[in-house]
């Protein structure tokens, strides 16, 4: 069994979900030149990236990863949309994603699981923890039948499930401090060396809410294979 991965920059890769997802990954570079494939593998995971979402002219492949995630949903293909990878999905399938009204949402932050997380197959688990952020745009209107699933104080949409196979999550749990580090080094916050050493503090916690998360995913597309 095999996860398409969608990588739309060096900086931003799988991180921590290498080692956790147990399944191989073919990892496709559309910002190298790699075709983004029509169908995924047995799972689909997107990842974050710069650009937003809607931003076409700045990252051509968009439309298709758009498609691929549309068709990932259809077909009933385990899917998990990270950050840019979650605001590709909510637009793929109806939903709105904007510039935030609330800012940028950096660094370590409280993410709270809401009442329909309690049997969520990924979610349920997590309850309230904390989770790596780094984005200012905000999915402002989910997708028609998506289910909300986790939630935030700075911008409400954190998780949502949309039918039985595809989650779209507005954090990072892909993120190890390293990561994280090379995000806010050439960014222009004037905090990036307190908000790393906020990431570095959390780790314990994150490996420990997130890392079941992608565990359950990958069980998720074994189960959907067989």
């Amino acid at each position: 069994m095999r996860i398409t991965v969608i990588e739309h920059e060096a900086e931003a890769g799988l991180g921590y979900l290498a080692g956790w997802l147990g399944l191989d990954c073919d990892v496709v570079r559309p910002y190298l030149g790699d075709e983004v494939p029509g169908r995924a593998a047995d799972g689909l995971i997107v990842l974050g990236g710069a650009a937003a979402a809607w931003e076409d002219e700045r990252s051509p492949w968009l439309p298709a990863v758009r498609d691929l995630l549309r068709r990932s949903v259809t077909d009933g293909t385990p899917t998990l949309g990270i950050c840019l990878g979650a605001q590709l999905l909510t637009l793929a399938c109806g939903g709105t994603v904007e510039r935030g009204d609330r800012g940028l949402e950096v660094g370590a932050c409280v993410v709270t699981a809401l009442p329909a997380a309690a049997d969520d197959r990924l979610l349920s688990g997590v309850g309230t923890a904390v989770a790596v952020q780094y984005h200012q745009d905000a999915m402002t209107g989910l997708p028609p039948g998506a289910v909300p699933l986790m939630t935030g104080d700075q911008y409400p949409h954190q998780a949502y499930r949309l039918g039985e196979t595809a989650w779209a999550v507005q954090f990072h749990p892909e993120a190890t401090p390293e990561i994280f580090a090379a995000w806010t080094k050439d960014s222009a916050l004037e905090s990036a060396d307190r908000l790393n050493a906020g990431v570095r503090a959390a780790e314990p916690d994150l490996v420990a809410a997130w890392r079941p998360v992608a565990e359950a995913f990958a069980a998720a597309v074994r189960s959907a294979a067989t």
